[in-house]
């Protein structure tokens, strides 16, 4: 989960209050859950189209809005019925899964999963998609439960918080009087923003569409790896327009901004965006990039114009959007028609022509992040023509390719969160650099380059658990261009370490840890060492000494979170030290590893906050949030101590480990929504379902993990239980529908637990791995038939519940025998081997 205020600004211990997001629809004192979200009776209507998609439904406000029902309930599983066995592949991605930023109805003030309906390519810089409220925490730009569209852009993230970024070239097609501000959703026809309904919205692999009601305009988006096109259908008009508000950015405003038309259907412009107007983090995420576009109309330019807002030099916009007196001088803008080219703080253009009842009018525009020249450059080569169709086709085509390296057997509904789920993996980290290899490095500088992609948005302190462990088994090669990218960056920025969470250079300071070099760790543990080894042991030792643990005290003051995340890290550096040769640092590191232990607290019987005098600080309870911790109580940050298991189990006793983590998921929610206990919402306990079988429970793995996988996932806007951060949500689902999962990302140990498929087969890039296929096989599965009862690993039986990564990536098959009832023996005899020992 990424916050939405800078970690680092407070104080230790500090506690964390959440700023609940403001809603447009009304609020219901109930608690709201997947299966149930109150409205105010006055305002509801009945979606019909939802009707025959969902299996029942809830009403909504009068804006037409209806919220599905998930497809899963605590008491039972719904089988989605409305749609059997699909012949392509790609035709299971519901980009619609998790679209929301609904606080009400993800019961805490993080929302739901916050991902974006619009389409993009496997790690492309590009992805078109519908905004739906500027400000505040919307860091996708859409959420399905606001009542109206402002237009759509070209680049956004998927499921973050922390105010978001992007949004940039906002195109919004109308008719009538020209508008020049966005307008409030509470009042129609106020701005160029427009009402529309969800019975009129698509939204599948590569395309987006979706009817505006306040101007009868049918929008379609589709795009390629650095470009996207808009098709509009009009309707009969004197004066139809599509504007562009060059200002508009989603967590904030552009600073500074340009355009000019290049002739009569090619305009061209920059825009420029600081952390002075907000962006990441409001501001705090320190981002500074410019983004360059080249677009073209289908249609001659012949009536065009620009307009300007005057806004006070000193007005720093951030998320004061909202404000009075920005409206009045955004609304009251200067409008200069027939004006072809400006300059300014909050300018915009527009382009208006007359239209017959069911014209289309297509727009189409490269972005770049370096340079005008690389705009136009990555237009010519990724949409040269004016044929959408074909533009949609060929990023179906990506996606078939990209989703291709896994295949599962399973039921339709299943397999529609699995594939939607492999989609959002893929997504970031982004290639941000122009198809001529060029790109702006950490140096603010351009560089070119053809051995790898440069790579942006690394998620670190969510993604280093699922995400990247799951694409060194399926994209190594996105993995080592990552790696190249974060040593890049450390070396040219003059930094000389990595950032925790990077977004266009930036070290954003967001949240915790040293991801970085767990993610580098692992990699070159799994054989995926395609980058400048010496540069990144040596930046992976810096990481850990400019950000980690008090070296004298042995601990991070008050602490529990950083603590035990760094200790992690250390052991990450003692691993590379060990594979390096270098014996010396592999022992200091592995020691520092051990730093978990001096915040154990034994009068509690767990880890407490520990001050600088070696006091331990109050105690108020194992499961008050945000005492010592971050994001976590310390119940839940307690567990993370993925690199000495056994430790951890020595600390507490065999005994009460086994009753604690048995109790951490009994008093879980049904839902899995937020809660004081087994929180799937959010990142720190992740890796907790798969800590059983260190204690000879493997059966208790199994349970729990196909119970996640049945009740937190789901088929619809609802189908995350929370944010998708990154990758890291979707990652943690395709991992354990699999049957695989890590603890300890570094010790190329998976924990084996029940796949909710059939068949799961994995095809692995011969470039890094020799094996051809991995598959695992669930012989007898059903939702009752969830226990192993034996394991034969390429016909040899085995009584283990875990592999190496070797094993996998060598190929051949695991079979798994399944039934109802658990087989507590399996597993027990043979534990996973300790990742100190590895």
């Amino acid at each position: 989960m990424t916050p939405r205020h800078n970690r680092l600004s407070f104080g230790p211990g500090r506690p964390y209050h959440l700023q609940p997001t403001t809603s447009s629809q009304p609020q219901s004192s109930s608690c709201v859950s997947a299966r149930a979200i109150n409205h105010r009776p006055g305002w509801m209507r009945r979606n019909i189209a939802l009707l025959l998609s969902c299996a029942s439904l809830l009403l909504a406000p009068a804006s037409g809005h209806t919220v599905p029902l998930s497809d899963h309930t605590p008491a039972q599983n719904t089988s989605q019925t409305t749609a059997g066995p699909k012949s392509d592949i790609v035709d299971y991605i519901n980009p619609m899964i998790g679209a929301s930023t609904s606080t009400e109805a993800g019961k805490s003030g993080h929302g739901l999963g916050k991902t974006f309906p619009g389409p993009a390519t496997p790690f492309g810089l590009v992805q078109l998609s519908p905004d739906t409220r500027t400000g505040g925490d919307n860091g996708p730009g859409y959420s399905w439960h606001h009542p109206t569209i402002e237009g759509f852009s070209f680049i956004h993230m998927s499921g973050i918080g922390w105010y978001g970024d992007f949004g940039n070239l906002l195109v919004t097609p109308s008719v009538g009087p020209l508008h020049t501000y966005v307008g409030d959703e509470q009042v129609p026809r106020s701005g160029y923003r427009s009402a529309y309904s969800h019975d009129t919205e698509e939204a599948s692999a590569g395309y987006y569409a979706v009817t505006l009601d306040d101007y009868d305009i049918r929008v379609e988006l589709t795009s390629a790896r650095r470009a996207g096109m808009i098709r509009m259908t009009f309707p009969e008009s004197d004066t139809s327009r599509i504007s562009l508000d060059l200002a508009r950015r989603i967590g904030g405003s552009a600073t500074e901004q340009f355009v000019r038309v290049v002739n009569d259907t090619t305009i061209q412009g920059w825009i420029r965006c600081t952390a002075r107007d907000g962006g990441w983090g409001n501001g705090d995420g320190n981002v500074n990039y410019t983004v360059y576009f080249y677009g073209q109309f289908s249609r001659p330019i012949t009536q065009c114009g620009t307009w300007s807002a005057t806004l006070p030099m000193e007005q720093v916009r951030l998320q004061t959007l909202g404000d009075s007196a920005y409206r009045h001088a955004v609304a009251h803008a200067a409008v200069k028609r027939g004006n072809k080219s400006d300059i300014g703080r909050h300018i915009g253009f527009f382009s208006e022509f007359p239209t017959r009842a069911g014209e289309q009018v297509l727009f189409k525009a490269g972005i770049s992040f370096v340079s005008a020249e690389g705009a136009r450059r990555n237009l010519e080569h990724d949409i040269p023509h004016w044929d959408f169709d074909a533009v949609h086709e060929a990023n179906r085509s990506a996606w078939r390719d990209a989703l291709s390296r896994m295949e599962v057997t399973g039921s339709d509904r299943d397999k529609t969160i699995f594939y939607t789920a492999l989609y959002h993996t893929m997504i970031d980290p982004r290639d941000v650099a122009d198809t001529n290899g060029e790109y702006v490095g950490g140096d603010g500088q351009i560089h070119r380059n053809t051995a790898y992609v440069y790579r942006s948005i690394f998620s670190g302190w969510d993604v280093f658990r699922s995400q990247f462990p799951l694409q060194t088994l399926i994209n190594p090669r996105m993995v080592n261009d990552q790696i190249n990218s974060l040593i890049s960056l450390a070396d040219v920025s003059g930094r000389g370490y990595f950032p925790r969470w990077e977004i266009m250079n930036s070290y954003s300071g967001c949240m915790l840890g040293n991801p970085a070099v767990s993610v580098l760790t692992d990699a070159y543990r799994k054989g995926i060492r395609d980058w400048d080894i010496d540069k990144g042991y040596r930046f992976s030792r810096n990481s850990v000494e400019h950000t980690g643990n008090d070296r004298r005290l042995g601990y991070t003051p008050m602490d529990i979170s950083r603590t035990l995340e760094y200790a992690y890290s250390d052991w990450c550096v003692s691993a590379l030290a060990r594979e390096l040769g270098d014996s010396l640092n592999a022992r200091r590191y592995r020691a520092y590893s051990l730093d978990y232990r001096n915040i154990w607290n034994d009068t509690i019987g767990w880890f407490c906050g520990r001050e600088r005098n070696g006091r331990f600080g109050p105690w108020r309870g194992e499961t008050v949030q945000d005492q010592y911790c971050t994001e976590s109580n310390p119940l839940q940050q307690g567990w993370f101590v993925p690199h000495d298991v056994y430790g951890l189990i020595d600390l507490l006793g065999y005994d009460a480990f086994v009753r604690k983590l048995t109790d951490f998921f009994d008093r879980s929610s049904e839902d899995f929504l937020w809660n004081n206990y087994y929180n799937h919402p959010n990142e720190p306990v992740h890796h907790v379902p798969f800590l059983f079988p260190y204690a000879g429970e493997a059966w208790l793995t199994q349970k729990w993990t196909r119970r996640i996988c049945d009740r937190a996932y789901g088929t619809d806007v609802l189908g995350l239980c929370g944010n998708e951060d990154v990758g890291q949500m979707s990652a943690w689902y395709v991992l354990a529908a699999s049957g695989i999962h890590p603890v300890c990302p570094g010790d190329n140990i998976y924990l084996l637990t029940s796949p909710v498929f059939e068949q799961v087969t994995i095809r692995l890039d011969p470039d890094f791995y020799p094996g051809g296929t991995f598959t695992i096989r669930a012989h007898g599965n059903s939702p009752e038939n969830i226990y192993i009862q034996s394991a034969r690993l390429n016909g040899q039986p085995i009584d283990r519940a875990w592999l190496t990564h070797q094993e996998i990536v060598a190929g051949g098959t695991l079979d798994l025998e399944m039934g109802p009832e658990p087989n507590r023996s399996f597993g027990s005899a043979s534990l996973p081997p300790s990742a100190l020992d590895r």
